[in-house]
């Protein structure tokens, strides 16, 4: 579901968003010049960054348990690809080498939160294509407002597939949304977002066992959910309607299959769901978290600084909720980071060098302190 997804805010009729685990092209404003750039001066923690995608909405790029290869998810309707599908490709080591990629979805249904298992030659994704093998319908916006609604399609179930795409077992079975997967540093266990008792929730599967625990509790969307690199610690981002109106506004949305998560904040939790607490509190959408490899600090997407609603950039933060620090500085969208396993590169998603276009492309980076 890609969900993983998720949200942003709407700013001019003419501008569209982007939303938490999934895609949907970051704003760009008509007629402004684009600069563009792989790289910004004030950038200094990217060194011998990478464009590996150009065209298109490339995003949700994960690494591989041995840091070797990325699985992502891609729409590109002028290359056949109506809604998003999942694709690998190998890392290139070198300066020049081209990234090659190959679809490993079926090609049926939406598709979308895509990881490899710990063995390297298996991924997980969330599918549609049992409910239809067509892409699903998105909502019409204009009858919510213009808020950025995300469909929370019933039909996405949890897939096990070997990279060249046959589905080996599928890992979810209930009635409702299960979608935004991700496994533990061991491999062993599954996070995921599932509606399947009335309202977003965190689950955690054993994959061995099928055996699962709810993690989450509280009225709201909770979801992106990844174990820090020690394994200790959960983080997540989550929706907390407060007030009344938007109580009612969440449950009406919800009993059609839908939800508006514009608003969410960080939270973090021991891996066993106990000692919940929020990280941030800024406003406006601050979501796809991740631990850094010290599983101490934390990296995120956000938009608090704009009250338009953009751009997206990314920031790190202390646990405790300190220490805020700008990372990235595009124009439109940053987002999605993930660091390699080994700790010496990131990926993310931006709207950088793409010509003035919509087009969402996935990048590649050593890190540096």
């Amino acid at each position: 579901m890609l969900k993983r997804l998720f949200l942003l805010a709407v700013v001019a009729a003419a501008i569209s968003f982007v939303a938490f685990r999934s895609v949907s092209n970051a704003p760009q404003q008509a007629g402004v010049a684009v600069n563009d750039t792989v790289l910004y001066p004030e950038e200094h923690h990217f060194k011998n960054i990478q464009q590996l995608t150009f065209g298109g909405d490339n995003a949700e790029a994960y690494w591989s348990y041995d840091s070797k290869y990325l699985v992502f998810q891609r729409t590109s309707p002028k290359d056949g690809i109506a809604c998003d599908q999942i694709f690998i490709g190998k890392v290139p080591q070198k300066a020049g080498e081209k990234f090659e990629y190959k679809m490993v979805s079926s090609g049926k249904g939406r598709t979308t939160c895509a990881f490899f298992t710990k063995d390297n030659k298996h991924i997980i994704y969330a599918s549609t294509h049992l409910g239809d093998t067509a892409c699903p319908p998105v909502p019409d916006r204009a009858k919510y407002g213009n808020k950025y609604i995300w469909p929370l399609y019933s039909s996405y179930d949890i897939f096990m597939a070997d990279l060249n795409g046959k589905i080996v077992k599928q890992l979810t079975h209930s009635k409702g949304y299960d979608a935004e997967a991700t496994l533990s540093p061991d491999g062993k266990k599954m996070i995921y977002t599932s509606d399947k008792d009335g309202d977003l929730e965190l689950y955690i599967m054993d994959l061995k066992t099928g055996k699962e625990k709810r993690i989450t509790h509280t009225l709201g969307y909770d979801g992106g959910a990844w174990f820090s690199p020690d394994g200790k610690k959960l983080i997540w981002r989550a929706s907390r309607p407060k007030t009344d109106a938007e109580i009612k506004e969440y449950k009406e949305l919800l009993a059609q299959g839908l939800v508006a998560p514009t608003n969410m904040e960080i939270f973090v939790a021991n891996a066993d769901g106990s000692g919940i607490k929020q990280v941030s509190s800024f406003g406006q959408a601050n979501w796809a978290p991740t631990f850094m490899p010290d599983s101490k600090r934390i990296i995120f997407a956000s938009n608090h600084e704009y009250k338009r609603g953009f751009p997206f950039n990314l920031y790190t933060i202390n646990e405790d909720g300190t220490g805020i620090t700008k990372i990235s500085r595009d124009k439109g969208f940053d987002a999605f980071p993930m660091f390699s396993p080994d700790g010496k590169k990131i990926a993310f998603s931006s709207n950088r060098n793409n010509g003035g276009t919509r087009d969402t492309n996935v990048f590649v980076a050593d890190w540096q302190e």
